[in-house]
């Protein structure tokens, strides 16, 4: 019974070794053939797989861009509606907001008792009415006081020009007085300043002691009195009318005039010494008197 399984064995072993060198045969054959027809060939065999690897690529590219593109767009879509939700709840909140301060106000106003919208605007037209009016009125007033005002001072402003220009020309005659040597003439000077200023204390007497000059006695008294009664401190009129008393024979009335001349001024001894309208009384007591007392 061993003698044949062994046999057997040996059998199965000398198929596997022709089956193993068959095949190792077909396999040096194909590669020797695989060899031939490598060097027959003019280009490499790896081309296109190149290029296949390159349009795997690029539509790899084109599908990653293809979806960055779809989840930017859906990102700024998302963001937009995030945006335009706030924005709406922003504007209803203030809408709200307003309504309810339009509620409020209205409700204060119904409890002060301002019961619509035309009762407002009617007060605020009557308050404005009556703010323009009083302003109005005030305005009215002010201007009217600043018109008087104007026209008083205009009125003023005439009146010193007249006046300065009445002065200068009086100014100017009297010049023309200090100059002229006939009497008669200074007399006519004297009347122009009357002329201008009819109370002119000082041309009044200033006439009269040129009429004292020319011998009219009662014209020059009569100045004398008048000047007296416009300015009763002015001496020389005093003066001019003791002058003419004098030359009339008024000798009490004279030496009075005289001395409320003194009183009023510095005269000197001097001067009533060399006064000849003094001279009816010169002889008096009463003058002599009247010259002890002065230096």
């Amino acid at each position: 019974m061993r003698v044949p399984l062994l046999i057997k064995e040996n059998t199965c072993l000398r198929s596997l070794s022709l089956t193993f060198f068959l095949l190792l045969s077909l396999q040096l054959n194909a590669l020797a053939q695989k060899s031939d027809s490598t060097d027959k060939l003019e280009e490499p065999l790896f081309k296109p797989f190149i290029e296949r690897y390159i349009l795997d690529e690029l539509k790899t590219l084109r599908e990653n861009q293809a979806d960055l593109k779809k989840q930017t767009i859906e990102k700024i879509t998302a963001a937009e509606l995030n945006s335009a939700d706030r924005a709406m709840k922003y504007t209803t909140d203030t809408t709200n907001n307003i309504f309810y301060i339009i509620t409020i106000a209205a409700s204060i106003l119904v409890v002060i008792g301002w019961r619509s919208l035309s009762d407002i605007k009617r007060r605020v037209e009557q308050i404005t009415e009556d703010k323009i009016n009083k302003a109005t009125t005030d305005y009215e007033k002010r201007l009217t006081e600043l018109e008087i005002d104007l026209k008083k001072r205009t009125n003023e402003l005439m009146k010193t020009q007249e006046k300065l220009a009445v002065t200068n020309q009086i100014q100017s005659i009297w010049r023309r007085v200090s100059i002229e040597d006939k009497i008669e003439e200074k007399i006519h000077l004297y009347d122009q300043i009357l002329e201008l200023v009819p109370n002119n204390v000082e041309a009044l007497t200033y006439k009269a002691d040129g009429l004292l000059d020319i011998g009219e006695i009662r014209w020059a008294n009569s100045l004398s009195n008048q000047a007296i009664e416009i300015d009763p401190e002015y001496y020389l009129a005093y003066w001019q009318r003791a002058c003419s008393n004098a030359k009339l024979g008024n000798k009490s009335e004279a030496l009075k005039d005289l001395e409320m001349s003194i009183e009023l001024s510095d005269l000197t001894k001097t001067e009533l010494i060399n006064e000849p309208m003094f001279d009816e009384i010169k002889e008096s007591s009463k003058f002599n008197k009247i010259l002890s007392k002065l230096k």
